[in-house]
């Protein structure tokens, strides 16, 4: 669990329970308490961030519509763009075949600036990757010299 945090499984049974919701259970449990939650542009279909949510935050986002994380550094509930005014509100959300990372698509209010950095998407720096088509080719290659 983050430093700071604790809820016991009991009280979120309790909550979950209580909350007659078709959502599935989020398992939180296997990164300690938080579970990765991409953030998409619904519109453009471009990935503008990734932030980490625990059980209270994933219950407040679904409670107001609008993307709550857990703030790793700060240790305390943390709405993106609650300071900045580029708030996220969720059009849809979507978890993944293990329940383990959740998949927001939003609208960006504000000025639509995502990122700390004052960009539209925290993904700007590119990365040099050989491309796979040219490894797999390589390798037949250099199997039939055998």
């Amino acid at each position: 669990m983050p430093a700071g945090f604790f809820v016991p499984m009991q009280h979120l049974n309790q909550t979950r329970k209580n909350m007659s919701d078709p959502n599935p259970i989020i398992d939180f449990e296997k990164m300690n308490g938080l579970a990765p939650g991409i953030v998409q542009d619904a519109r453009s279909g471009e990935v503008l961030m990734v932030g980490f949510l625990n059980p209270i935050s994933y219950a407040k986002t679904l409670e107001t519509g609008y993307v709550t994380f857990w703030s790793r550094t700060r240790q305390k509930l943390w709405m993106k763009g609650e300071t900045s005014g580029n708030r996220l509100r969720v059009v849809s959300a979507a978890t993944d075949c293990d329940n383990d990372t959740l998949l927001f698509r939003v609208i960006v209010e504000g000025d639509g600036l995502v990122c700390h950095q004052g960009t539209v998407s925290c993904f700007t720096k590119p990365l040099q990757v050989a491309a796979a088509s040219q490894q797999s080719t390589q390798k037949k290659e250099d199997n039939r010299g055998q």
